[in-house]
């Protein structure tokens, strides 16, 4: 099958180098990154594997000076461990530094999803948020927003409508076939709001000046910051410091290929029971082995495609010896496919029974900064 990767479908086996080549990216591993980066398994394992002006970013780290993090999340479905990918990352820059501003894209959801929007914001709260806290964001220094009520404040609000209005005049139904293929006016919409999300940090009544801005994407969403970027050129209404982005590659689903909200049996989420997320471990979860006992024990396995392997490659074992111990062991065929299921069950039990206490912590966090700050 031929690769696929656009906002709204991946499908096909993913080559990252050609992607590279295709979106434009440069390599992570051209940079040379502060030691600080070994902290998150995410840049130590090459998860993170291209950007685009990052540089930027580093120099701003370097030399303790403001940058913004900025990400959305669409509020459909649970959080699961693919979604975590993109928390690590925002947490990591939070204590380096960065302001982060965290957007609900709830239009875009309404648009797209559901036109439920209370049930929108409330999925947004309950899982998304309140995991995000639970993982260690800190409240205190995160602008988080809903698409559609960006701020009680104004000068605020219209300065962000306004620049997504304005942001039109820049870019032709033409380009937008060129970046997304299949487009609708929904889509444009959605993506010009996207474009004034990762923008708008630089704006006078937001932070004050222009300022590096960061954007962590997983392949699919690169398109938005492509045109976000060609925007940013081309809007001579203010002077944008070009945006910085980091790619990331998909985590695994159980059954193969990208990880998935809409099927139950493709994902674990973060608010998932311990016992349910073993059942589904041991029952869905794609195997690199052999066919056969005396096969596999021959030949070896294949832990590039064995799903519990690469889940804990992307963060469930963080000890990187102890990962290689388990991947010879796998290759040479001493380690069999259940063998590494159930230790990947002993770790993500282990995970999500420390994450849950914290959630119960955090729900109280989150109940307290909505009761203090209106939406």
């Amino acid at each position: 099958m031929a690769a696929k990767v656009t906002p709204w479908e991946v499908k096909g086996k993913i080559n990252y180098n050609k992607l590279i080549k295709d979106f434009g990216l440069k390599s992570m591993s051209s940079l040379k990154l502060p030691a600080v980066f070994e902290k998150e398994v995410l840049f130590r394992r090459g998860l993170v594997f291209a950007h685009r002006d990052f540089e930027r970013i580093l120099k701003a780290i370097k030399e303790k000076k403001p940058f913004v993090m900025m990400t959305g999340l669409m509020p459909s479905g649970k959080m699961h461990f693919g979604h975590k990918m993109v928390a690590d990352q925002v947490i990591f820059y939070q204590k380096l530094g960065a302001k982060v501003y965290l957007n609900v894209a709830d239009i875009e959801a309404y648009n797209s999803r559901s036109d439920n929007l209370k049930e929108l914001h409330k999925v947004a709260l309950e899982e998304y948020l309140t995991n995000y806290v639970a993982l260690g964001l800190d409240l205190s220094k995160c602008d988080f927003y809903f698409q559609s009520k960006r701020s009680l404040d104004g000068a605020k609000s219209n300065s962000y409508y306004s620049l997504a209005s304005m942001l039109a005049r820049h870019v032709t139904y033409n380009e937008f076939k060129a970046i997304y293929g299949d487009v609708s006016p929904g889509k444009m919409a959605a993506a010009l709001l996207q474009a004034a999300d990762m923008l708008h940090p630089q704006l006078p009544e937001f932070e004050g000046k222009p300022l590096p801005v960061v954007v962590p994407v997983g392949a699919d969403q690169d398109p938005h910051l492509r045109l976000a970027r060609d925007l940013a050129k081309r809007c001579k209404l203010h002077k944008f410091i070009q945006l910085s982005s980091t790619n990331h590659k998909f985590a695994f689903g159980l059954k193969g290929g990208k990880m998935s909200s809409s099927d139950l049996t493709s994902y674990i989420a973060l608010s998932e029971d311990p016992k349910e997320a073993a059942r589904k471990i041991k029952k869905y979860a794609f195997s690199g082995g052999r066919a056969t006992l005396e096969e596999h024990r021959k030949k070896g396995g294949n832990p590039d495609v064995d799903v519990a392997f690469q889940m804990l490659k992307f963060g469930l074992e963080s000890d990187d010896s102890k990962l290689e111990d388990l991947r010879k062991k796998y290759l040479s065929g001493e380690m069999l496919s259940g063998e590494m299921k159930m230790y990947l069950v002993e770790k993500i039990t282990e995970f999500l029974e420390s994450h849950h206490k914290k959630r119960k912590v955090a729900k109280k966090q989150v109940k307290k900064f909505m009761k203090e700050n209106v939406f």
